[in-house]
């Protein structure tokens, strides 16, 4: 089947998500874009193709089918059983980075770290030395690959742990913990993503708070946290009742995303 036949069948499935049908064209023949509008009558066994969008259809996400995802530049190695990398996400992040290269922490812990991303690319690019933990043992296998993809499992120790059951202190606490609210409707393809890594509690915010009760046993200097775009105020409420100062910020469409806490 020619490629312009196989696209307009492809986006006929995907009313609504026909730039996707073009994404996996291009992932499944590795070529971009502009080779497949100059080769729209190149000739190819269309099967696996429509497979791969009949598979993005059901609600397997563009991650899942293809086992990558992108996030600050760099690709990770992703598969179910672990969250999603998300843009949302480089907002922590991007404060974090520039929160490490003004001060420094002696120990540093991120909880809940997934795939790993927001610690490797900490540790990539500053040389920061990390303690990690997550109660997922996907994450944990996941993780640790990304590391070493990424040449820095010498700086990141990865725990298979509870936050709750670590002892010691810790200078600065980061985190991208669940923060959905149980009865929240998600869409089909974040359905297939791990509900412990989504879902935070009848309110939503009741991790996000247990880690800020953590973070005051460990005697953070600094707490860090990616959460819901309506937890702001409760949020400042709990860390102003927990002696922190806070500094929120926002993300393109105008809603607060993060947040970095100082103890006072």
């Amino acid at each position: 089947m020619k490629i312009k036949d196989a696209l307009n069948l492809a986006k006929n499935e995907l009313k609504g998500y026909e730039n996707q049908a073009i994404f996996i064209l291009c992932e499944h023949l590795q070529k971009d874009r502009t080779w497949l509008f100059f080769n729209e009558n190149f000739e190819f066994d269309e099967t696996f193709y429509l497979s791969l969008i009949k598979r993005f259809k059901n609600g397997e996400a563009f991650e899942y089918i293809f086992n990558k995802a992108f996030f600050w530049d760099l690709e990770f190695y992703i598969e179910r059983g672990v969250l999603i990398p998300r843009y949302d996400s480089e907002i922590l992040l991007s404060q974090l980075l520039k929160l490490c290269e003004k001060q420094f922490f002696n120990r540093i812990l991120e909880i809940g770290f997934g795939s790993g991303i927001l610690s490797i690319v900490l540790a990539k690019i500053l040389n920061l030395k990390i303690k990690a933990c997550d109660i997922s043992q996907k994450a944990f296998e996941i993780a640790q690959k990304n590391a070493k993809i990424h040449r820095v499992q010498s700086l990141i120790d990865f725990v298979l742990k509870d936050f709750r059951e670590l002892r010691g202190e810790f200078d600065l606490i980061f985190s991208n913990p669940p923060y959905i609210k149980n009865d929240y409707k998600i869409d089909k393809w974040v359905s297939m993503e791990p509900k412990e890594a989504l879902f935070g509690g009848k309110k939503g915010y009741e991790i996000l708070e247990e880690i800020i009760e953590f973070s005051v046993k460990a005697k953070a200097k600094v707490v860090a946290l990616e959460f819901g775009f309506d937890q702001k105020d409760i949020l400042e409420k709990i860390f102003h009742q927990n002696d922190f100062k806070t500094e929120f910020f926002k993300d393109e469409r105008g809603f607060h995303r993060a947040v970095l806490a100082y103890k006072n």
